[in-house]
């Protein structure tokens, strides 16, 4: 109870603080705040914000609680930052490697069961990134908020309990870690849906836990008084019982005799209480699946739109009600009947949204167009559609605005599972079953009672906030797009984001039957996601994040770091996301994935197969970066600048199993691709070929197991290797040629060899993951293109010497013109040194150009077939020119797949668009 008391929050319990302001009550600051918002709705500048929800002023308004929410963008955000934040100061120094975090702790938290939304990281799973980056009171930003997890998370910095501190730092004492600094952070949250900004504003204020449980009871007392006849039926004494459920069941029409067939009847099997997959005619016999069968329709006034419509017949065929603690089943009998023809002839209920569904994904997938569901008041059967109308009347009834919010914040819990989206599923026993991330109509609909799901959240809800303790002026919510922030450069401490990824899922389609209710819907115009009715492709959604991704970099502190949650298995958008990051300017320094069997992370080593939960470490270089870089340009020293930054931000070491792990980002590839996409980000010539770059990295830092340090770093992870048995190993897939020339090249270091020894291996790792639109390089060709072969001429070459005197007794210690070490050496492959191998590396791409030539000739509609490694040379020849013509010329030439999955060509094609849509 105590907790409960702490919870409490009344609307007239004193001054209260806002923004610099103080007010006589918490009352007087919403009326205050609210006529400031009425007078900025009046502005049509203000309204023609990117991604201003669809809503009138009057929904707005009852929507929001100002300035902490708006259901529209927030004009007072930047306000909120530079009052309670710290503005940026280069003098502070800031230093952090890379975090990973485990998305999926947390998961079974209540307050992240509190509210259901489509996708969500648990906060629990969001504080050591939070504690790791930022100190207590920096600024948090979320621009694809959703619930508001981040802003959770962030205030739970500060109100985490004594047991979670101590084992979270024990934890990081474990891994070598110091301490984290508890307090709480300030979040600024935002999304394009007011539905999420609704859920997440009421996560993360105060909760008037007592004053919530009294109205939420209240109320549904009220209801059962007024209209709890809707949910009655009687037991076979004559007892008056409490329905639980009722199901419903399509009625389909035989192809085979025309007759008609009630679906549960002949589906269901009630000795393996499950509904099979084929159905038998109850007339004729025929077996058939329930697709070979034809819906049987009825014809229905749909008066809101006062018009004859049609929706597919459906009867109830059981009943589930209970008397104390015992439950029953039953078929509906005459009297259930009289009353769903009661309440069939009552009207449309005031309150009950009839807004028509546009075009859009929802509408042609999930059984919505077959079934003829157009509206929103077709996604509730009328006993449903009554009971959420009268109890969200009352709601809006309420005066007090934070207890109105909280109590309509309870009831939109549970709009999709009182819907008609609710599954009948006898196996399981969880009442409530629709479809996640899409509208799908089921032919079974299992029409849950309403006063049983609202007093099971009462108790949920009071439960998950009583331990919450949010706190007022600790975070602030904005309903818009992120391509457009309201906030001041350079003003956040820290960014954790969790974006739309691809096509996954629809969030402004499924998010219409709940916003429906609110009257303020979402503009889907500026929405970040691959949507066909939409004509959003790839190219489409990648601007759109590079578009929110500039934003980020605009508002975040330099130096400081962003967490990107990502979870999608196409290659194509995650190229995508890494392009427009790089192009706006941040530098990824760590992809991991999360292995949710193993519940550990992998860093990745092949973006071309994502299959896990990804987190992407990136930062924002700072200005000192930048500065040194306008002032001498595109220069040699520059390009190793950039180098001696981008490692001072990478994890030095990663442990797991006491074992070492390779740090992919370190790898001396990965770098120069970093640095690639760092000069072409800034419409530069990059200064080193990949073998100059190579030769000098070897020169400038050491190299310790394949990876590249700083001097100062080295010392670090040489305390580390000590410590281990083995040296970390990088796992490499064979995708493309490049990354088959980097097979051959480690497969060489170990073992130089023949053809005929190579061969087999090399066939082998040439398979499934191979790019479909790549050629297969010849490993012939492959080879004298860029290894050496000992012809058995002068001295033997000291790598083939040093394998074979290793690894054979008769051939150790013998000289390197021995004849006998000579014919065991004769026709082996092997690594050419850094000298050689940039003359190789010269020669090779002179006959790349070459090649590429032949592509720029060809006349065809597209080049089925090519080398990424021409394509590459090509296009950064392109670049270095600055004839963007032939980049688009070619990649018009390209399958889209094969522009898509390669992140380097992609890079360049996007940009050389960029520079010739800005005239340059």
């Amino acid at each position: 109870m105590n907790d409960l008391l702490q919870n409490h929050h009344s609307g007239t319990s004193g001054p209260v603080e806002c923004l610099g302001q103080t007010f006589a009550s918490d009352d007087a600051r919403r009326a205050h705040f609210l006529t400031l918002l009425a007078e900025k709705l009046q502005d049509p500048t203000f309204r023609k914000q990117e991604g201003f929800p669809k809503g009138s002023d009057a929904a707005i308004l009852a929507m929001s609680d100002p300035p902490y929410y708006t259901a529209c963008p927030n004009p007072w955000l930047a306000e909120f930052v530079a009052h309670y934040g710290k503005p940026y100061d280069p003098a502070v120094k800031y230093s952090r490697e890379p975090l990973a975090i485990d998305v999926s702790v947390g998961k079974t938290d209540a307050i992240y069961k509190a509210h259901s939304y489509h996708t969500k990281v648990p906060h629990l799973a969001i504080v050591p990134s939070i504690l790791h980056y930022t100190q207590p009171g920096d600024v948090v930003l979320d621009g694809f908020a959703g619930s508001g997890m981040t802003g959770v998370a962030a205030q739970w910095c500060g109100t985490a309990p004594a047991s979670y501190r101590h084992d979270l730092e024990l934890t990081w004492k474990k891994e070598g870690r110091t301490a984290p600094k508890w307090g709480a952070r300030r979040a600024v949250l935002n999304d394009l849906s007011p539905a999420a900004t609704f859920i997440a504003t009421n996560n993360n204020q105060p909760f008037d836990v007592i004053g919530f449980a009294k109205a939420a009871e209240t109320l549904l007392h009220d209801a059962e008084r007024e209209i709890g006849w809707m949910y009655k039926t009687k037991h076979t004494d004559g007892t008056e019982a409490h329905i639980a459920y009722v199901v419903w069941s399509e009625v389909f029409i035989c192809r085979s005799c025309s007759g008609e067939t009630v679906f549960f009847n002949a589906a269901y099997d009630p000795v393996a209480n499950k509904v099979r997959d084929k159905v038998t005619c109850s007339h004729c016999g025929a077996e058939s699946s329930k697709e070979n069968m034809d819906l049987k329709f009825e014809s229905f006034m749909d008066a809101p739109h006062n018009r004859v419509d049609k929706r597919p017949e459906r009867v109830p065929v059981l009943i589930k009600y209970s008397i104390g603690r015992s439950s029953f089943t039953k078929t509906p009998d005459q009297n259930d009947l009289a009353i769903l023809d009661k309440i069939y002839k009552l009207s449309i209920p005031q309150n009950l949204p009839t807004v028509e569904l546009p075009d859009c994904q929802m509408t042609r997938v999930g059984r919505m167009r077959t079934t003829n569901t157009g509206s929103i008041h077709h996604m509730y059967l009328p006993r449903a559609g009554y009971a959420l109308s009268y109890l969200w009347e009352k709601a809006n009834n309420l005066t007090d605005g934070r207890l109105r919010n909280e109590i309509k914040y309870w009831l939109d819990s549970q709009f999709t599972n009182l819907s008609i989206l609710n599954r009948y599923r006898p196996e399981v026993s969880f009442p409530y079953n629709p479809l996640s991330g899409v509208f799908y109509v089921p032919s079974l609909i299992s029409e849950a009672d309403p006063f049983t799901a609202y007093k099971n959240k009462i108790k949920r809800l009071t439960s998950a906030f009583s331990v919450s303790r949010a706190q007022e002026n600790m975070s602030m919510t904005s309903c818009g797009s992120t391509t457009k922030l309201p906030l001041n450069n350079e003003s956040i401490d820290y960014i954790f984001t969790d974006p739309p990824f691809g096509e996954n899922i629809y969030y402004a389609d499924l998010n219409i039957l709940v916003e429906s209710w609110h009257r303020v819907l979402t503009d889907a115009s500026p929405e970040a996601i691959v949507d066909r009715v939409r004509e959003k492709g790839i190219p489409e959604y990648q601007h759109l994040m590079r578009a929110c991704f500039s934003e980020y970099h605009r508002v975040l502190k330099p130096g400081r770091w962003m967490t990107v949650v990502f979870s999608n298995s196409r290659a194509s958008v995650w190229n995508a996301i890494q392009v427009a990051l790089q192009q706006v300017g941040f530098v990824v320094a760590e992809v991991t994935a999360l292995d949710k069997v193993q519940g550990s992370f992998q860093q990745v080593t092949s973006p071309n197969v994502v299959k896990q939960d990804l987190v992407i470490s990136a930062y924002k270089p700072n200005g000192g970066l930048e500065d040194r870089f306008v002032k001498s340009g595109a220069t040699v020293d520059s390009a190793w600048d950039f180098v001696q930054t981008h490692l001072r931000h990478l994890s030095v070491t990663k442990v797991k199993d006491a074992e070492l792990e390779f740090i992919v980002e370190r790898d001396p590839r990965r770098i120069y691709d970093r640095l690639v996409a760092w000069f072409v980000r800034h419409d530069a010539p990059v200064p080193l070929s990949s073998d100059e770059f190579l030769s000098g990295l070897r020169n400038r830092f050491p190299e310790r197991d394949g990876m590249v340090f700083l001097p100062e770093q080295v010392t670090e992870y040489d305390k580390k290797r000590a410590q281990t048995a083995q040296a970390p190993q990088m796992e490499l897939f064979v995708s493309d040629e490049r990354s088959a020339i980097d097979w051959v090249a480690d497969f060489l270091r170990a073992r130089p060899s023949t053809y005929q020894d190579i061969h087999p291996e090399f066939i082998r790792q040439l398979g499934a993951g191979w790019k479909k639109h790549e050629t297969r390089p010849e490993l012939s060709a492959l080879l004298e293109a860029n290894f050496l072969r000992f012809d058995g001429a002068g001295e033997v070459p000291s790598q083939i010497h040093r394998y074979l005197s290793t690894n054979y007794h008769d051939l150790r210690g013998l000289e390197k013109i021995d004849p006998r070490l000579n014919a065991r050496a004769q026709d082996r492959w092997y690594v050419p040194d850094p000298n050689k191998a940039q003359d190789l590396e010269k020669k090779r791409e002179k006959a790349l150009l070459k090649e590429f030539e032949t592509y720029k000739a060809f006349t065809g509609r597209k080049i089925k077939e090519s080398r990424l490694e021409v394509l590459r040379a090509g296009f950064n020849a392109a670049w270095a020119v600055k004839d963007y013509a032939t980049i688009l010329g070619i990649a018009h030439k390209l399958p889209e797949a094969t522009l898509q999955e390669d992140e380097r060509l992609l890079t360049l094609y996007d940009m050389a668009l960029t520079r010739t849509e800005d005239g340059a």
